[in-house]
């Protein structure tokens, strides 16, 4: 970590456009669970994450032609977008669907929510972003509540070979996405249109997509329900065009590190949710654990005096 990443200044202050992309991002991202869980049963994890991307490339290449931004780019800008399409619309999803096999879905979360730890090391490291102590403190308060929130589900997870299979696999989504976050914010630096970079970055994560079903002898299959289709177009739409769109636009605003927190907050809404649709009981540990994330938000999110 570079002696200038440490040495400068904190950021400034979450603006009321910021707060108001934070606040899309962890909505739609937190309802996303419902959709994700309508889509598992007869299509593969795979080919289900490539009709997703499909449809939201499409919206994505529409959106971009009718705002007139530029879509022809060099060389050098199509590497750094087809690693964003590798490493944040593909790579990241498969590793998490298939670890979500072998773990319980608290774990998911709890590996998931480092990414806002893993973000502000990265983001030092690579991009030369500042280190706030209060930043790094909410980031690591946050995993913790996450943590202890999900605690009877990690508890009562049996650590098999399996189950480190699993681990591994999700720690290597985590690390898929950060570092996806990365080469978004180089990419952005380089002044490639947010709508362009998502474009050419949801094209590359359908070839990639693709080629893996059809390396995995996966049938490129649909279900006709209106249960997978409306869950299939919800996360085209508003999970993958708009939350991402947000939450990317976040993060050249705001830095990795506080972008990142979004991945602490979002299994909270998630867990609201399944407390008005699912019946999900609320024990102590649970409702401490929400209270540390929050606190931990706070911490990321407040002004700075």
């Amino acid at each position: 970590m570079s002696q200038a990443a440490t040495a400068a200044p904190p950021a400034p202050s979450l603006s009321a456009r910021d707060l108001g992309l934070y606040g899309i991002t962890v909505f739609v991202w937190g309802t996303s669970w419902i959709a994700l869980k309508a889509q598992l049963g007869v299509v593969s994890p795979e080919v289900s994450t490539l009709w997703r991307f499909i449809l939201a490339a499409v919206v994505m290449w529409l959106w971009a032609a009718a705002a007139r931004q530029p879509l022809a780019f060099g060389v050098a800008d199509h590497l750094r977008l087809a690693a964003s399409g590798v490493l944040m619309f593909s790579s990241n999803f498969v590793l998490f669907l298939y670890g979500g096999q072998y773990l319980p879905s608290g774990l998911l979360a709890v590996v998931f929510s480092l990414a806002s730890i893993v973000n502000l090391v990265l983001g030092a490291a690579v991009l030369g972003q500042p280190v706030e102590a209060r930043v790094a403190a909410g980031g690591i308060i946050g995993a913790a509540g996450i943590a202890l929130l999900y605690w009877p589900q990690i508890a009562g997870a049996g650590f098999d070979a399996n189950a480190l299979v699993g681990l591994g696999l999700c720690v290597a989504g985590t690390l898929s996405f950060c570092a996806g976050n990365m080469v978004s914010t180089a990419i952005q630096r380089r002044g490639v249109p947010l709508l362009s970079a998502n474009a050419w970055g949801m094209a590359y994560g359908v070839l990639t997509l693709a080629l893996l079903s059809l390396a995995r002898g996966q049938p490129l299959i649909v279900e006709w329900t209106a249960r997978y289709i409306g869950a299939t177009v919800y996360l085209s739409i508003f999970a993958s065009v708009v939350a991402f769109a947000c939450y990317l636009t976040l993060l050249r605003r705001v830095g990795a590190a506080r972008a990142g927190y979004a991945t602490v907050l979002f299994p909270i809404v998630a867990l609201a949710i399944s407390t008005a649709v699912e019946g999900y009981g609320w024990t102590a540990p649970a409702a401490i654990g929400a209270i540390l994330a929050l606190a931990g938000n706070v911490l990321v999110l407040r002004r700075r005096r």
